[in-house]
């Protein structure tokens, strides 16, 4: 049985509006190093993008992965509200990418599980890349949470802000349920354990204080209803794609 395509776009998705967002960075950086470090990430997951979005217009027929990328409206997408979130500080920028990052791989070592031969190969090419993605931002969260005083509270904030986003990564959706039973993809809820084990160690590490467990969580973003941040970013994204539309590169 073939795997739902929404799941793949779902994964899909994820890569790409983050990658979008880390797109921003470029030219912007701290300093240089670390721009050039931004810059590689954003690509790669983007390349990871599209490796998806090729996968899900072979099942879906009559589509290609310009028109899932560029050509459907915010409602269609799947991505989480964790990787829409404005860049804010480099702080903020370097805690949502670690928080992602730990999921990201996690997800895809349990990808090459899965019965589905084309996510497996897009799983084992991807682990290489999201190993280095997982070690950077794992050891900014570390310098930035240990460093001066003031590098340590902006990164507590961005660790007490974005903590509520979380909770979506691991709350299955109907698709997730469905590619899970049908093709032996993750089950995300699985994960929870060993990334906030991971997590934790980090944060520990990085002398910052963990968010309590009981706290509200986000979602909505795997439905499809998204932030009031999604429409600004496919106002860009999508921009040269609807002003010329068709158009060969």
């Amino acid at each position: 049985m073939r795997i739902n395509p929404t799941y793949v776009l779902h994964l899909a998705d994820n890569n790409l509006i983050l990658g979008q967002r880390l797109g921003e960075w470029c030219g912007h950086g701290p300093v240089l190093e670390q721009d050039i470090a931004l810059t590689n990430i954003a690509l790669d997951l983007i390349g990871q993008a599209r490796l998806l979005y090729q996968c899900a217009a072979e099942l879906i027929g009559d589509t290609s992965e310009d028109a899932l990328a560029f050509l459907r409206l915010e409602h269609d997408y799947r991505n989480v509200l964790l990787v829409e979130l404005p860049n804010g500080n480099f702080a903020d920028t370097v805690v949502r990418q670690y928080f992602y990052d730990v999921f990201n791989y996690l997800n895809y070592d349990a990808l090459l599980q899965c019965t589905d031969e084309h996510l497996r190969a897009i799983a084992e090419k991807a682990l290489k890349e999201v190993t280095y993605h997982r070690r950077w931002s794992g050891e900014w969260v570390i310098r930035l949470g240990d460093g001066t005083a003031e590098s340590h509270e902006k990164v507590q904030d961005a660790v007490n802000h974005l903590w509520e986003y979380t909770g979506e990564l691991f709350s299955p959706a109907d698709f997730e349920k469905e590619s899970h039973k049908m093709q032996n993809t993750p089950d995300v809820s699985s994960l929870h354990k060993a990334w906030k084990k991971h997590v934790v160690h980090t944060l520990d590490t990085a002398t910052l204080r963990i968010p309590r467990d009981d706290i509200w969580m986000q979602s909505g973003g795997k439905s499809g209803h998204h932030s009031e941040h999604m429409g600004f970013i496919l106002s860009e994204l999508q921009y040269m794609q609807r002003t010329y539309p068709s158009m060969q590169w």
